[in-house]
């Protein structure tokens, strides 16, 4: 039997308890120009951090989640499944997240390909480079790690012998413990939005290190993003092997 394709998707993030209106709008800003690049579709959103937004995002016929996380551990294969059945969505179908999305770990990397360039002549040999992908981690799954891990050791077979390393707010190693790295080195926040951990936590470590070199924007505001999700949306693809190559089941 054909699979038909639904006509509504609705972008789930972890949202921002202390700012639930902002981050709501932010993500409901990116559901719009999601939508641009896919005629035909509903593009609504929701944030966990809002009360009762989840489950008017799902009223109506059931289409497919996408969750705006960046790892495919707990959030996305058990507790957003748990949410949804609390809110009514239970017949929806949960795809794959973004932060697992090789088409997302390949914009990682043509933004720090395009920082590095931006240094100049004589300064843009990636292999003279220093990357730091900075990640939240989780002091009780490994799966935020095994992300910023996997894709640090594609940044890296990307950039010959360039330095690469993930490190994190919430575990070992940590941002706050870098050693000394020069003006030439960049650091990439390997995050959904612009919340709190982008403009507080990340810079706040990368100062209390002593760093030196550039802070990219975080990776989720990039303006090639909302095409990336449309086309994920589009291909439907569920939560599966394809996300657990990347993190550890729990449980």
């Amino acid at each position: 039997m054909d699979r038909v394709t639904p006509v509504v998707a609705v972008l789930v993030a972890h949202g921002q308890p202390s700012d639930a209106a902002g981050a709501g709008k932010e993500l409901a800003a990116l559901a719009a120009k999601v939508a641009v690049h896919l005629p035909g579709w509903q593009v609504r959103s929701a944030t966990l951090a809002e009360p009762g937004a989840l489950a008017e995002a799902v009223t109506g016929a059931a289409g497919v989640v996408y969750p705006v996380f960046m790892a495919g551990g707990w959030f996305t294969r058990v507790h957003l499944s748990a949410r949804l059945a609390a809110a009514g969505g239970a017949a929806w179908r949960v795809l794959e997240p973004m932060g697992c999305d090789p088409a997302i770990h390949a914009l990682a990397v043509e933004q720090v390909r395009a920082a590095l360039a931006e240094a100049g002549p004589g300064e843009a040999d990636p292999e003279e480079a220093e990357v730091v992908l900075a990640a939240h981690g989780s002091s009780r799954s490994p799966a935020p790690s095994d992300i910023a891990r996997h894709l640090a050791a594609r940044m890296a077979a990307e950039f010959g012998d360039a330095q690469v390393r993930a490190a994190f707010i919430d575990q070992d190693p940590r941002l706050a413990d870098l050693p000394p790295l020069g003006s030439r080195a960049v650091c990439l926040p390997f995050f959904a939005a612009a919340g709190g951990h982008v403009t507080e936590d990340v810079p706040l470590a990368l100062a209390t290190a002593g760093f030196k070199g550039r802070l990219l924007p975080a990776l989720g505001l990039d303006p090639r993003l909302p095409a990336i999700i449309a086309a994920a949306i589009a291909a439907g693809l569920p939560v599966c092997a394809e996300a657990c190559r990347y993190s550890t089941p729990q449980g």
